[in-house]
């Protein structure tokens, strides 16, 4: 009886914070703000093959910073590179009527670590798109750019890649042809990190929905 009110509360717990619905206002420095991943494209295959619960569907990540009464979004953009750009801006071009955007925060025994990786984050601002995912000083992928922001406190780490999509077994066919046309082999198995995993990590909490 006692687990089953553990887990009741846990349950609980889960759904009131995952339904939850934030405002500008309650953002704070070093929140991060995830955006909810599409079936198609680019972004169904990055979460094909990243994805680890059916809560968790992400295919980007960026930064809050929070300056007086203004408040912005750094992030690695794969149209525009690493840029900080205004909290409005940033969710007219990530919200879609399908997708949502979540608000992720470290825990307080972490949060020691935020002053530094925003400082790191403003130092990589400028660097192009990372279109091949493989690790390079020279550009970043979305949540290549958080974790090289945090990387100083190891908040999060580096995992080997995979394409494989769990369905079929087998490297996914959408990967195949991306590396295919870069005249590149699929880097399977390379460190790498991605959104869904940043996600899930033990030292995050989830806030709720964020409405602009």
């Amino acid at each position: 009886m006692r687990f089953f009110i553990l887990i009741s509360g846990f349950l609980l717990f889960f759904y009131l914070a995952s339904s939850q619905t934030l405002h500008v206002a309650e953002l704070k420095n070093g929140d991060l703000i995830f955006v909810g991943a599409e079936k198609d494209n680019l972004s169904g295959a990055i979460n094909r093959v990243t994805q680890k619960t059916d809560s968790i569907a992400f295919d980007h990540i960026g930064i809050i910073e929070k300056r007086q009464d203004s408040i912005f979004v750094l992030h690695a953009s794969s149209k525009k590179g690493s840029i900080r750009e205004s909290i409005q801006q940033f969710y007219q071009t990530q919200k879609t009527a399908d997708n949502k955007v979540m608000v992720y925060r470290l825990k307080d025994s972490f949060q020691y670590a935020i002053p530094a990786a925003l400082l790191s984050a403003k130092k990589m601002l400028g660097k192009p798109y990372n279109w091949t995912y493989i690790l390079n000083e020279n550009s970043y992928y979305c949540s290549d750019y958080i974790e090289r922001s945090f990387r100083k406190d190891h908040i999060f780490g580096l995992t080997p890649m995979t394409f494989i999509n769990p369905k079929t077994r087998k490297i996914d066919d959408f990967w195949i042809s991306f590396y295919k046309k870069q005249n590149l082999e699929v880097p399977e198995g390379q460190p790498g990190c991605n959104p869904n995993g940043l996600a899930a990590s033990e030292k995050l909490i989830l806030l709720g929905s964020f409405i602009n």
